[in-house]
């Protein structure tokens, strides 16, 4: 069985902050395992590292300026965009299909104001997600005697399908992939397609047990120990495919 309970009693974090042992205090009434995984809503990473902007110190350049008028939208907050993006895919309906740093393809880089602490600010995604999640880790060992796999997520929306999603952006001590390929199915097929996207689960699990409304940015999983690691793993970006096999681009 696979539980996931959306833990209480973290504060508004602030640049700085010692996330670690805020969630290990949240942690402490639950006893926490080695094969727990405790997935991380990336804004609350992205506020410890100091991975906002403010608005108000934004200079927009001539293309934001031309993108902001097209799109309907603050040009600071498009430039803010572009200087998160490594390629701009397509802009258009109010939406800037970016292709980030870090290589996700996602919109506006996931740049947002929700859950910012005042309305000049806007928040980033942290710089490389894979290594707060090992740093994460690191410090909950030191502080709790185990190291539960950590995951950091954020919601990404899906080509052909309405809504969001939460997915893994950065994680350690996890299995991000599953593969069957080459397995049989219960017929004794051979599997020669799945492989599942265990972290990309894990994750979308995690979010569906928190209220988008509520300050409980982290969730306990339990059950999933199959795909908790000793070592801390390839991390997310094991999930990202290659473009010379992206038929989008």
């Amino acid at each position: 069985m696979i539980t996931a309970v959306a833990l209480d009693g973290l504060p508004e974090v602030q640049d700085g902050a010692d996330l670690a042992a805020l969630i290990a205090a949240a942690l402490s009434e639950h006893a926490p395992t080695a094969d727990d995984v405790v997935a991380i809503a990336h804004k609350v990473v992205s506020k410890a590292e100091g991975r906002t902007r403010a608005l108000s110190s934004v200079v927009p350049d001539q293309r934001a300026i031309a993108l902001a008028a097209e799109l309907d939208k603050d040009p600071r907050h498009v430039q803010v965009v572009l200087d998160e993006t490594r390629e701009l895919r397509r802009a258009s309906h109010g939406v800037m299909i970016c292709v980030t740093h870090h290589g996700f393809v996602c919109a506006n880089a996931v740049v947002d104001a929700s859950n910012a602490p005042d309305a000049d600010t806007v928040i980033l995604l942290p710089s490389d997600p894979d290594r707060s999640a090992r740093a994460l880790r690191a410090r909950l060992r030191t502080l709790l005697g185990v190291a539960p796999a950590v995951l950091i997520t954020d919601s990404f929306g899906r080509a052909w399908r309405h809504g969001q999603c939460d997915v893994a952006i950065g994680c350690a001590g996890l299995a991000p992939l599953e593969d069957w390929r080459g397995r049989t199915d219960a017929h004794g097929r051979e599997l020669k397609v799945t492989w599942i996207a265990s972290a990309d689960q894990l994750a979308a699990a995690a979010d569906l047990a928190r209220a988008k409304d509520a300050m409980q940015p982290v969730v306990l999983v339990r059950g999933a120990g199959r795909y908790v690691t000793a070592d801390d793993g390839p991390g997310a970006l094991a999930l990202l495919r290659p473009q010379a096999e992206d038929l989008f681009r």
